[in-house]
């Protein structure tokens, strides 16, 4: 038997206040002539986060549009930008929620390798490392700090780049920057990291490394969404843990039926990664009985709305597509069904599926 070895984060700094040691961090990657970039979420530009990044020389802030999610199209722009202005620049510097930070992963990862990024969505395409790379999230719950995936809609599917040199070479862990967050962007984050966790656990890849984390995660997800009365700094601390710990969890196995049918809604609709998993979740009962009864019991505490009926009036080519899109999604699929879940999971089977939405 043949164990995955794989790619974990090379550096990781937790603590309120680290954001501070980011120049101290930078400085042993810096070149001479090459300036660090920093890929700012738009949420911030006029906000006081801007003022605080540590900038020397040439070094540039740009602000990120992550209305929707991150496009191969808008990475190959990001890339051949930096390339055009600088030739070879320093690193990359991801400062945002999960769309921002796999930004960060792709273009450091195509300024090193040649065409665009939509050659690179699959397992293990990409042959050469990117340019030193940092991620500093201010929403916690995607993993995206932790994950070797950059998720990405290109022409034809929404497919991660998955692979050993997409992981970021250092994270800031800083959960000073997440306590401005909204309370429904901050719902719809954690609540990726609950998915993940339920996936995790009750998938057919499960084994006690992905396990070990996922446990402790959920937990972390209960005690914030489940158990407290109020949100606090307390809260912030141990949805940022969870996020880590989540994402730790998929790395050695994998999520599963709402992850699928979200990345079709998010292909055809755009929908934001998060809020499509909110909205799959809702009507996965036959799959994840337990974690839907409490994820509905979340939803109502935390006094949040999921959309409904986001998926009336497509017509059957719309529904092909993002069947299509899902159906691709083969490991996902395998781990919640096992390996003949081609046969269990059918094209009608899942256009009704997608009809609830």
């Amino acid at each position: 038997m043949k164990f995955r070895n794989f790619k974990l984060v090379g550096y990781v700094v937790y603590g309120r206040g680290s954001f501070e040691q980011l120049d101290e961090i930078l400085n042993p990657h810096r070149k001479a002539g090459q300036p660090m970039v920093f890929l700012v979420d738009h949420y911030f530009e006029g906000k006081s986060l801007p003022n605080r990044i540590p900038l020397r020389d040439n070094d540039i802030i740009l602000y990120v549009d992550v209305t929707t999610e991150p496009k191969t199209i808008y990475v190959d722009e990001l890339a051949s930008r930096l390339k055009q202005e600088f030739g070879s620049i320093s690193g990359v510097i991801g400062i945002g929620g999960g769309s921002t930070m796999d930004l960060a992963k792709a273009v450091s990862l195509m300024m090193n390798n040649p065409g665009s990024s939509a050659d690179y969505q699959g397992w293990d395409l990409v042959k050469v490392p990117g340019v030193y790379k940092v991620g500093i999230p201010t929403l916690s719950g995607t993993g995206a700090e932790v994950s070797r995936t950059t998720v990405l809609t290109g022409p034809t599917k929404k497919l991660g780049m998955n692979s050993d040199f997409t992981p970021f070479d250092q994270i800031v862990l800083d959960p000073e920057l997440t306590k401005d967050a909204p309370a429904n962007q901050r719902f719809y984050t954690g609540m990726d990291c609950y998915i993940h966790c339920i996936e995790s656990l009750e998938g057919t890849f499960l084994n006690e490394f992905s396990k070990s984390y996922g446990e402790k995660a959920l937990e972390l997800c209960r005690k914030v969404f489940v158990e407290k009365a109020m949100w606090d700094e307390e809260s912030d601390d141990q949805l940022m843990m969870a996020s880590y710990a989540g994402g730790m969890s998929i790395a050695y196995s994998q999520v599963g039926v709402a992850h699928a049918v979200s990345y079709g809604l998010s292909y055809l609709l755009g929908t934001k990664h998060g809020i499509g998993n909110c909205i799959v979740m809702n009507h996965l009962e036959e799959f994840y009985p337990a974690g839907v009864k409490e994820f509905k019991y979340m939803v109502e505490k935390n006094k949040i709305d999921i959309p409904a009926g986001i998926c009336s009036g497509l017509n059957d080519d719309q529904f092909n597509k993002m069947i299509d899109v899902s159906m691709g999604m083969k490991p996902l699929w395998e781990n919640a069904l096992g390996k003949d879940w081609e046969k269990q999971m059918t094209r009608d089977r899942l256009r009704a599926l997608y009809e609830k939405l």
